[in-house]
C-alpha cells in the first residue's frame, strides 16, 4: 500500500474510523528455463519501456546472459550469452545504460577473474572493457558499475593491494583503468559486494565484512572520485543497527539509505539510514513485527517512500517486496513470495516504470531458474498540500484514488478520516493529529 506521512502536526477533531484496502497483483514475465537465462541475481535498467538484466548462469554455454524484455511481458530477447572464455561468466550485477549501450560486469572469466563488458542492446559490439588478474587491481566484480562522463565506478570483492577487495574506475574504452582504493580488512573494511552511488565527486558505498579475520559487520564508506579523502561512514556493530550489508545505497538530501542483510531482531537484518557525514543514524529491525527477513538487495526511494526485496520470510516463507517511509517507522508488505511461478528469494532490488515495480528472482519451484516479475505498484502518492486560514485547515490532494488518513502520533496507527474528500476543511479544535493519503 502506498502511503504519504505528512510531516507537519495540525490540530483536528477526528469523527468515527472507516479502511482502505489495496490488493498488489503480481505479474510473471519471464520463468527462466535454463535455454534462456538462469537464476537472475541482478536489478533490471529500464528505458523506454524495454527492461534489461542478466541471468548469473544459463544461456547457451550456462556462463549468464544479458536479456531484454517489454514491461508488458512480450518480446523477450537473449541480447548476448557468455562463453565463459575471454568475454566472461557470472554476470552477477546490474546493468548501467547510457544511449544504447549496457555496461555491466562479471564475477569470473577473461583473464580468470571478472570482466568489465560493453554490448549493444541490440547484442552487437559486445567489448571486453577489462578484464581483471588477481593481483592489485582486484578480483571478482560481483556488483554493477556507476557512470559519469564516459568513467565506469565499481567495486571488486576480492584483490586490491591487501586481498580485501577495491573500489576501482575506467574509462568506457577500456583506457585508464585504475584501482583508487584497496580494503585492508580493517577499521575500512572489506569484501564490497555491492556498487556505488556517485553524487558530485564523491562516491558511497557498503563493506560486508571483514570477511575473513578481523571482528567487523561491514562499514558504509566514502571516497572522492580520484581516490583521496576515504572515509569510514560507519561501522555496523552487529545488534540492533544490523550487520554485513550486501546491497548498495540510494542518497537523498544528504541522507543514506541501506539495508543490511544479518543483525538486527534474531539475524533478520535492517532498513537503515544514515546522514553522508555519519550521524544521526537509525534503523529499523526487519522481521520484529512484519515477518521479512533478510534484505539483500538495496532500495528504491520514490518520494518519502522506500521500497525493496527481502531474500527470505514474508507469510510464505519465500521472500518478498516491502514498503517502508524514510522515517523508518513500519513495513508495509506489499507482495510475498511462494515459490511456485511467482518466484522464490529475490536477491535484487527494483526499478520503477511507469506505475509498475518490476524486479527478478534467482529460484523458483516450478522451473528452478529464476523469474523477472511486474508489481502493480501502488500509484505514486500526490502531495498532500495544507492550508490554514483563521481557524480552519484545508487538506487537498490530486488523485481522488487516495483516502486521508490520521493518527494522534507519527508512528501510530491510522484510520481513514470518513467523508474525507479533497478538499477537506476542518476546525483546529481537539487533539493533534498526524496526517497522510493511503491508496484506496
Amino acid at each position: 500500500m502506498k502511503t504519504n506521512v505528512h510531516p507537519f502536526r495540525f490540530i483536528m477533531a477526528l469523527l468515527s474510523f472507516g479502511t482502505c484496502a489495496t490488493a498488489q497483483t503480481l505479474t510473471t514475465l519471464v520463468n527462466f528455463n535454463g535455454s534462456d537465462g538462469a537464476n537472475p541475481q541482478a536489478g533490471l535498467a529500464a528505458s523506454g519501456g524495454t527492461l534489461y538484466g542478466t541471468t548469473y548462469a544459463g544461456g547457451g554455454s550456462s556462463a549468464g546472459t544479458v536479456f531484454a524484455i517489454n514491461a508488458n511481458g512480450g518480446s523477450f530477447s537473449n541480447v548476448y550469452s557468455f562463453t565463459g572464455g575471454n568475454d566472461g561468466r557470472g554476470p552477477q550485477g546490474g546493468l548501467v545504460l547510457s544511449g544504447n549501450m549496457l555496461y555491466g560486469t562479471t564475477e569470473l572469466g577473461g583473464a580468470g577473474y571478472g570482466t568489465v563488458f560493453a554490448v549493444n542492446t541490440n547484442g552487437s559490439g559486445f567489448t571486453n572493457i577489462y578484464s581483471f588478474n588477481g593481483g592489485g587491481d582486484g578480483a571478482d566484480p560481483v556488483a554493477g558499475l556507476a557512470l559519469m562522463s564516459n568513467t565506469l565506478f565499481g567495486t571488486t570483492f576480492i584483490g586490491g593491494m591487501s586481498g580485501e577487495g577495491s573500489v576501482f574506475r575506467v574509462n568506457t574504452d577500456g583506457t585508464a583503468f585504475t584501482n583508487i582504493y584497496s580494503f585492508s580488512g580493517g577499521t575500512n573494511g572489506s569484501n564490497p559486494e555491492a556498487g556505488l552511488v556517485l553524487s558530485g565527486n564523491t562516491l558511497y558505498g557498503t563493506t560486508y565484512g571483514p570477511y575473513s579475520g578481523g571482528t567487523g559487520y561491514g562499514t558504509v564508506f566514502s571516497v572522492n572520485a580520484d581516490g583521496s579523502g576515504f572515509s569510514n561512514v560507519y561501522s555496523f556493530t552487529g545488534g540492533s543497527d544490523g550487520a554485513n550489508p550486501e546491497a548498495g545505497l540510494v542518497l537523498a538530501g544528504g541522507v543514506l539509505y541501506g539495508t543490511a542483510f544479518g543483525g538486527g531482531y534474531y539475524e533478520n537484518g535492517t532498513v537503515f539510514s544514515v546522514n553522508t557525514n555519519g550521524s544521526g543514524f537509525r534503523s529499523y529491525l526487519v522481521g520484529y513485527t512484519d515477518g521479512d527477513s533478510n534484505p539483500e538487495a538495496g532500495l528504491l526511494l520514490l518520494g518519502n517512500t522506500l521500497y525493496g526485496t527481502t531474500f527470505n520470510g514474508g507469510s510464505n516463507g519465500w521472500g518478498a517486496v516491502f514498503q517502508i517511509g524514510t522515517n523508518l517507522s513500519s513495513i508495509i508488505n506489499l507482495y510475498a513470495f511462494s515459490n511456485e511461478s511467482d518466484g522464490a528469494s529475490p536477491e535484487a532490488g527494483l526499478v520503477l516504470s511507469g506505475n509498475t515495480l518490476y524486479g527478478t528472482t534467482q529460484a523458483t519451484n516450478a522451473y528452478g531458474s529464476g523469474t523477472v516479475f511486474a508489481l502493480n505498484a501502488p500509484g505514486l502518492a500526490p502531495t498532500l498540500n495544507i492550508a490554514l486560514q483563521g481557524g480552519q485547515v484545508t487538506l487537498s490532494w490530486s488523485n481522488a484514488a487516495f483516502c486521508l488518513q490520521a493518527a494522534t502520533n507519527v508512528a501510530g496507527v491510522y484510520a481513514n478520516v470518513p467523508g474525507a474528500t479533497s478538499p477537506y476543511t476542518n476546525a483546529i479544535t481537539g487533539t493533534q493529529q498526524f496526517f497522510r493519503l493511503q491508496e484506496n
